[in-house]
């Protein structure tokens, strides 16, 4: 099968297309013919050397895929070949064939085609588990989602509404933050010329949930954007790992700072996770409530050119390789 494998960590130039080997489903997993994968932070992260695959995992970078079944291990129920899914992976994504367990799977919903199923899962199990599930976000609470206009972003905003939250989002561009605005933000934040934390506190009495995927520089002001009980959620360092925490203020204010990974939950973990995805998300996008919003889709074999488009910080949605179909 054609696949793109890291020849050595770097810039993009170390994507290369290769052959390799096509892999079998082991019991509990399927395979599936990818019809397009989804481009994430983490596969930049993982291709410059500072995000290793879980042991036991694909090299080849992708955590998100659609496609079609073609080939089942033991044990499997509930899926079948021919079957049309989306699936989140610890890898292996950018590649014709994947295979991943069978927990990890869930049916395209009939109102998407495989590009936007190729850049759903990553971001929306995501978000589930860090906005809802350790955010605890509630109807009526604001949110506050830094990069607004990434593919997390975009889906934080639109999933934070569906739910009957107020949201407030950052963007480096005018023209970011006017996508936040459409998307359904009742305040984008151009964080180039506005402080985020004081419109979050003069303006809007502060957040009671952080989403934050830039780190150590935003530390101090995400506390002080905080309202008593606040919770700041950390899912990305891009801008660094360390940063002045004021204790006090934390203490004062019975703030929360936690944060977490996905690609390296265990395989129980992340089926029961994907439950809780389809039982509450599924049904927004059947309704038009939740749409996944798609900025470029690149052939396979241009994995390279969708990460330097990733890097220049341009795109608003989510970046997708076109691999088969």
């Amino acid at each position: 099968m054609r696949a793109i494998e890291i020849s050595e960590p770097g810039d993009p130039d170390v994507l290369r297309p290769a052959e390799r080997p096509l892999p079998q489903p082991q019991p509990g997993e399927v395979r599936i013919a990818v019809a397009a994968a989804g481009v994430n932070g983490a596969d930049l992260a993982q291709r410059r050397g500072a995000y290793p695959p879980p042991k036991g995992a694909s090299d080849i970078p992708g955590l998100e895929v659609s496609g079609v079944i073609d080939a089942l291990g033991t044990g499997v129920s509930g899926l079948a070949i021919g079957d049309r899914v989306c699936a989140l992976l610890s890898g292996g994504g950018y590649a014709q064939y994947c295979t991943v367990p069978a927990g990890q799977v869930l049916p395209l919903p009939h109102s998407l085609d495989m590009i936007e199923g190729a850049g759903l899962l990553e971001t929306v199990a995501t978000v589930w588990a860090n906005v809802f599930e350790l955010g605890k976000l509630r109807a009526g609470e604001t949110l506050l989602v830094h990069g607004g206009a990434s593919g997390i972003g975009t889906t934080t905003i639109q999933l934070a509404k569906a739910f009957g939250a107020k949201v407030l989002a950052t963007g480096g561009t005018n023209e970011k933050a006017e996508a936040c605005r459409r998307l359904g933000a009742d305040r984008a934040i151009n964080y180039r010329t506005e402080d985020f934390a004081v419109i979050a506190r003069e303006e809007h009495n502060g957040a009671d949930v952080i989403l934050d995927i830039i780190g150590g520089p935003y530390l101090a002001g995400n506390i002080k954007a905080l309202r008593r009980g606040g919770r700041l959620v950390f899912i990305a360092f891009g801008g660094g790992r360390t940063g002045e925490l004021d204790i006090a203020r934390v203490m004062m204010n019975g703030l929360t700072v936690t944060g977490s990974t996905l690609r390296a939950r265990p395989v129980a973990e992340k089926a029961q996770l994907l439950s809780e995805v389809r039982t509450h998300v599924w049904p927004l996008i059947e309704t038009g409530a939740f749409r996944p919003v798609i900025d470029t889709v690149w052939p396979l074999d241009e994995a390279a050119d969708a990460h330097r488009h990733m890097e220049r910080s341009r795109h608003t949605g989510k970046i997708i390789l076109r691999v088969g179909g």
